[in-house]
C-alpha cells in the first residue's frame, strides 16, 4: 500500500463523523460534502506526519471550511440574519426507524428545531458552539480557528449556547407519542376542527416555512393563526405520508406523485410547539424520499 492510498484509508474512517460536524455547521447536505471534500483536499496538500491526533486536525479543518463558506454565505445575503427564514435540510426517514446511514447525522439529538436556531447565528458563534458543546473541542482548538484568544471563543460558544438554550425548545423522547400527536393534528385539520388544533397547539407555537427563493420564507406565531393556516393548507393537500424527519414524528405532503412539502414537528408535553415547513421545489427534488416506499 503506498502513502497516498494509506492516507485515503484514514481519511475515509473519519468521513462519517466530519460529514455530521458539516452538516450541523452549515445545515446542507450537499454543501457538507463539499466541506468534507475540501477537507480530504487540504490533507493531501499538507504533511501531517507530526500530527498525532487525525480526527482532532480534521474535525478543525472542516470547521475552519464550514466557517469561510458561513461567512460567504451571509456576505452574499442583504436581509438581516433575523429577519430571514432559511431551514435547513431535513434528514428523512421511514416511520419505522431512523436508516443506519443516517445515525451519525442524527446523533445527540440534531432535530431540526436546534438547527433552525443554530441558522440564526452569526458563524463564529455557531463555529464555537457545534464544535465545543457538540463535538468536545477544546476552546484552546477552536480560537485560532474563529481568530480569538482561548477565553474568547469561550465567550462566542457562551453567547451560542444562551440563545439556544432560549428558542430551541426540548422535543418529548417518546417518538410512538409524537406520532399520535401529529396524526390528531392532521386529522383536524383535514376536518375542519379549528378548537381540536388549537388544543394540540401550545399558545406560542412557532411555523416556520421555507419556499426557496421565488417564494420567501413566512413566519406565524400563535396558535389561532396558525390552526386556521393548517386549515387552509389542508384544502390542497392531495396525501400526506407519516415520516421521521431529523429523528422526530414529521409528514411529507404529496401532490400529482410528487413531494410537495416536508413537515417538520416538535412536540414538548404533548403540544406541538413549532412547526417548520420546506416547500423550496428545487430542494424537495434533491431529497431522498425512497425510504417512505417501505
Amino acid at each position: 500500500m503506498d502513502e497516498s492510498e494509506f492516507l485515503a484509508r484514514r481519511f475515509e474512517a473519519h468521513r462519517t463523523h466530519l460529514r455530521a460536524v458539516a452538516y450541523r455547521m452549515l445545515g446542507s447536505l450537499s454543501e457538507a460534502d463539499d466541506a468534507v471534500q475540501e477537507a480530504w483536499f487540504k490533507l493531501h496538500r499538507s504533511d501531517t506526519r507530526e500530527v498525532e491526533n487525525l480526527a482532532g486536525w480534521l474535525t478543525t479543518v472542516v470547521g475552519r471550511v464550514c466557517l469561510d463558506m458561513l461567512r460567504s454565505r451571509a456576505s452574499r445575503r442583504e436581509d438581516p440574519l433575523e429577519e430571514r427564514v432559511r431551514l435547513p435540510d431535513p434528514i428523512i426517514s421511514g416511520p419505522a426507524g431512523v436508516d443506519p446511514e443516517h445515525e451519525a447525522l442524527l446523533a445527540d439529538s440534531v432535530g431540526l428545531a436546534l438547527l433552525v436556531v443554530l441558522e440564526a447565528l452569526a458563524p463564529a458563534e455557531r463555529l464555537a458552539f457545534v464544535l465545543h458543546d457538540l463535538f468536545a473541542v477544546p476552546f484552546d482548538e477552536i480560537a485560532p480557528v474563529v481568530g480569538r484568544t482561548p477565553a474568547g471563543a469561550r465567550q462566542l460558544a457562551s453567547r451560542a449556547r444562551r440563545r439556544v438554550r432560549g428558542a430551541a425548545p426540548t422535543p418529548d423522547p417518546d417518538v410512538t407519542k409524537q406520532r399520535e400527536v401529529v396524526d390528531a393534528f392532521h386529522a383536524a385539520a383535514r376536518g375542519g376542527d379549528f378548537d381540536a388544533l388549537v388544543a394540540l397547539l401550545d399558545p406560542d407555537v412557532v411555523v416556520r416555512s421555507d419556499g426557496g427563493a421565488l417564494r420567501p420564507g413566512r413566519l406565524v406565531r400563535g396558535a389561532e393563526a396558525v390552526a386556521g393556516g393548517a386549515i387552509f393548507a389542508a384544502r390542497f393537500a392531495e396525501e400526506s405520508r407519516p415520516a421521521l424527519v431529523n429523528g422526530a414524528a414529521g409528514v411529507v405532503g404529496i401532490a400529482n406523485g410528487r413531494p410537495v412539502s416536508v413537515l417538520a414537528f416538535t412536540i414538548t408535553k404533548g403540544r406541538i410547539v413549532s412547526i417548520a415547513i420546506l416547500n423550496d421545489p428545487e430542494r424537495l427534488d434533491r431529497l431522498d424520499l425512497t425510504v417512505l416506499d417501505g
